[in-house]
């Protein structure tokens, strides 16, 4: 793969679901409601990937 490949919409959505779930861990340690609302957004993120796949 070249150095400006394009990536893949799956490829876009796992990096999508890690920044939601990294973004999760560090605020559960300051709003826990925020928090789940990042869980929730990546477990949507996840359905798509699961139908992409």
């Amino acid at each position: 793969m070249g150095l400006f490949s394009k990536k893949s919409p799956k490829e876009k959505l796992q990096k999508k679901y890690e920044k939601l779930m990294k973004e999760s861990y560090v605020l559960s340690k300051s709003n826990r409601k925020a928090s789940d609302q990042k869980v929730a957004e990546a477990e949507e993120v996840l359905k798509e990937l699961n139908i992409i796949s």
